[in-house]
C-alpha cells in the first residue's frame, strides 16, 4: 500500500469510528428523549471547540468589516443550500443591529445579481466545503469588485479559502446526524459564528439599545425605548383635576366624567398636592358611609408617586410595579401637573 493510501485509509477509518460511535450513543429505542439530548450534546461539544478555536483571524474580521461600514459600505452574504439559510439569518441579524448587509443569491448572481456589490464591499463567504461550484465561480468577480473576502469555511486547504482575505474556520469533528452526513453541527456552528461576530461588530461600533429600537419601531423593545411618558398620558379635558378644598363628590364627578380612576389635587398654580383614588374612596366609605360631603384633603395621598413627562414610558411602568400603585402623576421641573398615568394606559400602549 502506498503512502497517500495508507493516509486515505487511516482517514476513512477514523471517519467510520465517529459514525459508530455516534450510531451507539443513538440506539436508544424509543427513547426520543435521550436521542435528542444526544443530538444537543454533539452540537455543543462542537461548539465548544469552536470557541476555543477563535483568535487573531476573528478580530482582522472585525476590523475589517468596521472600517467598511465607516467608509458607508454594506456587507454583502452569500452561501449555497444550507449556508445560504444560514447567510439570510445573519445578513438580518447584521441588518438589525445597523451594520447594512445584503443577501447575494449565488445562483442569480452571474445572471445580473452582481450588480449589488459595489467597489468596497465586504463579503461574507460561506461554504463548509470551500469547494462548492456555484461560489467557486463567483469569486473572481467578487475579487475584482469587493474589498474584502471573509470566508466562514470547514476546510482551509479549500478554493475559497485560498482566495479570502480572512478565513475563518467553522470545522467540526462530528455531525449531529447519525450517519455523519446532513450538516447539523457544521451549520449550528456557521450560525453562532455568524451571531458572535454580528454582537462583537456592534459593540465595536458603539451601538445602542436606543439605536436598535430605532430599527425596531414596531417591536416591543421599540416601543419601550421610544415611547415618552408624555405620549400616553391623560391629559386636557382627560384629567381629572379637583382642589384639596373641593369635596369627595366633586372628586367623584370629575373621576365620572373623565373615565378615571383617580382625581389628581392641585392648588391654584397646579402645582401637585395630592391624588385621590377609587381605592381611596373605598376605603373612607367602609369608615363612613356619609363621605360625600367631606373634603379631599382629609382622604388624598400627600406626596404621591410622580414622574417627568420626558422619561421613557418604561419608567413608569418600574415605578408603577414597584410601588403597586395602578396610576402615577406626571409633574414638569416645576411640580406642576401636566398629566396623568393609568396602567391601563400602559397595556393600551402595549408598554409591557
Amino acid at each position: 500500500m502506498t503512502q497517500n493510501g495508507g493516509l486515505h485509509l487511516a482517514i476513512w477509518l477514523t471517519s467510520a469510528l465517529k459514525c459508530l460511535q455516534f450510531v451507539e450513543r443513538m440506539k436508544m429505542g424509543n427513547d426520543f428523549v435521550a436521542m435528542a439530548k444526544a443530538v444537543l450534546r454533539t452540537e455543543i461539544d462542537e461548539l465548544h471547540r469552536l470557541s476555543d478555536r477563535i483568535g487573531p483571524e476573528f478580530t482582522q474580521a472585525i476590523n475589517i468589516l468596521k472600517k467598511r461600514l465607516e467608509e458607508r459600505r454594506k456587507i454583502i452574504v452569500l452561501g449555497i443550500g444550507k449556508s445560504e439559510n444560514i447567510a439570510t439569518k445573519i445578513a438580518a441579524t447584521l441588518n438589525s443591529t445597523g451594520a447594512s448587509a445584503v443577501l447575494l443569491s449565488c445562483q442569480n448572481a452571474l445572471h445580473g445579481d452582481l450588480g449589488v456589490v459595489s467597489e468596497g464591499d465586504s463579503v461574507l463567504a460561506l461554504s463548509y466545503s470551500g469547494e462548492t461550484s456555484e461560489l467557486l465561480n463567483l469569486l473572481p468577480h467578487l475579487k475584482q469588485r469587493a474589498a474584502s473576502i471573509i470566508a466562514f469555511t470547514g476546510k482551509l486547504d479549500s478554493t475559497l479559502a485560498a482566495n479570502s482575505d480572512v478565513v475563518l474556520d467553522i470545522s467540526v469533528e462530528t455531525e449531529a446526524c447519525p450517519l455523519n452526513l446532513a450538516p447539523t453541527s457544521s451549520s449550528t456552528n456557521m450560525l453562532a459564528l455568524g451571531d458572535a461576530l454580528a454582537m462583537v461588530l456592534l459593540q465595536s461600533r458603539g451601538f445602542k439599545a436606543e439605536d436598535f429600537a430605532q430599527l425596531h419601531p414596531s417591536g416591543n423593545l421599540g416601543r419601550q425605548l421610544l415611547i415618552r411618558v408624555t405620549d400616553i398620558m391623560r391629559q386636557g379635558d382627560q384629567l381629572a383635576r379637583v382642589q384639596p378644598s373641593d369635596t369627595v363628590a366633586t372628586a367623584l364627578t370629575a373621576m365620572k366624567q373623565c373615565k378615571a380612576g383617580a382625581v389628581v389635587a392641585t392648588n391654584e398654580q397646579g402645582q401637585l398636592q395630592g391624588i385621590f383614588t377609587h381605592g381611596d374612596f373605598v376605603r373612607a366609605y367602609e369608615k363612613d358611609r356619609n363621605i360625600a360631603d367631606h373634603l379631599i384633603r382629609d382622604h388624598m395621598t400627600a406626596n404621591p408617586v410622580t414622574v417627568q413627562g420626558d422619561k421613557l414610558a418604561a419608567e413608569a411602568v418600574i415605578e408603577l410595579g414597584k410601588n403597586r400603585i395602578d396610576e402615577i402623576v406626571v409633574i414638569d421641573a416645576k411640580q406642576k401637573v401636566v398629566g396623568l398615568v393609568d396602567v391601563q394606559d400602559l397595556s393600551r400602549a402595549r408598554i409591557f
